[in-house]
């Protein structure tokens, strides 16, 4: 490929010099930049990759893409555009061949259930006989194979590579969440999506949106934006109909000649629960999707996974998969890390894990907890430091509103003092009219109340000190992550892994 044929994939503002040079290569990274490669000069949130052109031109970097005005050092190619990260999806698409041309790829995005979601369509995936891979917040995963995820949605760059690869390597269909960082900033341009998710909008990432509605214009782009791009024959909507935001957005995916498909608990959509129960052993009972009824049986708990298969069928219909493959597809997935996982143990206390960050998501999990006790409820969580301040207090209320007893703690403090994060909460937690309890005196006759420990280990221990039989734990916020952030530093640390040693010790005791 010459640096030529890829001026012809978006306007361009300028470009000189040697434009039949052969491209071997594509960076962002001036470090990686060398001869052959094309490095992107992207603008970033704490660096501007224009600052760095010097060095990928002193390394050797064959053209570069730029598009702030200034004077900077000549590559043997240089080509201006007027976005950077819009012109890197699309050459990135162009030099690993349109990998996802030759895949079914379905793009998730919301606030909550995105991870689950992807999970189950995996599942229908793999029954339908699909080589299925999957792109997300957990993990990225095809044919046994497991990547570590840095971003839910990786750059423009690494996502074409990686869709490149799995093509290679047998994979016919992906699921992958799509964050409103990567619709915001280009990361998914160029692919070809044949179906798009819509699974909630709530409180999250005010840290980077300026507000709710441009988070959710950052969301709507999916669908008014790179799923009408896509060249794909029949493409797809699937939108979550109890959401507030959603007859707007079924009219935007309407006007785009997308197929809808709507789906939730309650209401005249197209896929929508019959006679579903919900109970500490799972989901059963009937769907109805337009003119379809499956019967659905899952061991996942809970109405909000009662949501996520709801969305996953809407999905498998829309790809037009055959109901016995949807049915089983949903049967076979037992679990998903981090949410809602139950942690086992001997003390007859349900524990739960779950990845809720958001007020929305930690008043579900706990709604969806207390199903589960007749007796004591008892939270532990904390808010990210460096992150959306305002929705500290939000959490916190809902905590005291919806648990007996609340623990909370640190989450990732990152750079912020942790004492500073958790007053904050406890602004909130106050408003539920709880009282705050004296750990030196604590034990599991303590009925109601919250205790502060910024100390998270220390905090699922006492946790678990006050639970007896039948009551229920949930540990919020973290889920999956086997690590937190302290300051600079990342440190091991599994809530999973601390609240079994922790029941060992009890039970050992």
């Amino acid at each position: 490929m010459r640096v030529r044929e890829f001026l012809t994939l978006q306007e361009v503002e300028q470009s000189d010099g040697n434009l039949e040079q052969e491209i071997t290569g594509l960076t962002y990274d001036s470090r990686q930049a060398a001869a052959g490669k094309v490095f992107f000069a992207v603008p970033g949130e704490k660096a501007d990759g224009h600052d760095y052109i010097g060095e990928a031109v002193k390394r050797g970097a064959a053209a570069v893409v730029w598009s702030h005005p200034g004077t900077w050092p000549q590559a043997p190619a240089m080509v201006r555009v007027k976005n950077v990260r819009h012109a890197m999806g699309l050459w990135a698409a162009h030099f690993y061949r349109r990998p996802s041309r030759n895949l079914r790829l379905v793009g998730v995005t919301g606030t909550n259930g995105k991870t689950t979601l992807t999970y189950l369509v995996e599942a229908i995936l793999h029954a339908a006989g699909l080589e299925p891979g999957v792109i997300g917040t957990i993990n990225y995963r095809y044919r046994g194979r497991e990547i570590p995820s840095h971003h839910t949605t990786p750059e423009s760059l690494d996502l074409q590579e990686l869709l490149a690869t799995m093509t290679a390597n047998g994979v016919q269909a992906v699921a992958m969440e799509v964050s409103s960082h990567a619709l915001a900033q280009e990361r998914v341009r160029g692919l070809e999506f044949d179906v798009g998710v819509f699974t909630n909008l709530s409180r999250d990432h005010l840290d980077y949106h300026r507000d709710m509605d441009d988070y959710f214009a950052a969301k709507r782009r999916l669908f008014d934006d790179y799923l009408p791009a896509s060249v794909k024959a029949n493409k797809a909507a699937v939108i979550y109909g109890n959401d507030e935001r959603a007859t707007s957005l079924i009219a935007t995916c309407q006007a785009q000649g997308l197929a809808v498909w709507s789906y939730g608990e309650s209401g005249p959509w197209d896929v929508r629960p019959l006679q579903v129960v919900t109970d500490v052993g799972g989901i059963r009972g009937e769907v109805q999707a337009k003119e379809r009824r499956l019967k659905i049986s899952s061991p996942l708990v809970g109405s909000v996974n009662l949501q996520n298969i709801l969305g996953a069928i809407g999905v498998g219909c829309a790809l037009g998969l055959a109901d016995g493959v949807i049915q089983r597809g949903i049967a076979r997935l037992a679990a998903v890390p981090g949410r809602l996982e139950k942690v086992d143990n001997n003390l007859g206390v349900a524990v739960l894990v779950d990845y809720a960050h958001t007020p929305d998501a930690l008043e579900k999990a706990l709604r969806v907890v207390r199903q589960l006790t007749d007796k004591k409820l008892l939270t532990v969580f904390g808010c990210g430091g460096d992150r959306d301040r305002g929705k500290r207090p939000l959490m916190g209320e809902i905590a005291g509103r919806l648990s007996d007893v609340a623990v909370l703690t640190s989450d990732n403090p990152r750079t912020e003092d942790p004492l500073a994060i958790l007053a904050e909460v406890e602004t909130g937690v106050r408003q539920a009219g709880i009282a705050k309890l004296d750990r030196a005196s604590a034990g599991a006759e303590v009925k109601r109340g919250y205790f502060v420990e910024a100390d998270r280990r220390a905090a699922i221990e006492l946790a678990l000190s006050l639970a007896s039989t039948g009551d229920a734990l949930l540990i919020a916020g973290k889920g999956h992550e086997d690590y937190q952030i302290l300051g600079q530093t990342k440190i091991h640390f599994d809530d999973r892994e601390v609240a079994r040693a922790a029941m060992a010790g009890r039970a050992n005791g």
